[in-house]
């Protein structure tokens, strides 16, 4: 039951986590990697405003 609950969150924490050392440890496909593990919390986060109203 837990892991169901914390599941989500914990995969955003983890692509925060990615995102953020990959912007910091270099350049090139560091870069990308960095985007998409950072804007996936903001996509999460779009989604559940839009969803809620």
């Amino acid at each position: 039951m837990m892991s169901r609950i914390f599941a989500i969150p914990l995969f955003i924490g983890i692509t925060s986590i990615v995102g953020l050392l990959a912007a910091l440890l270099g350049d090139g496909i560091y870069d990308g990697v960095s985007w998409l593990g950072l804007g996936i919390p903001v996509a999460a986060v779009i989604y559940a405003y839009a969803k809620r109203h």
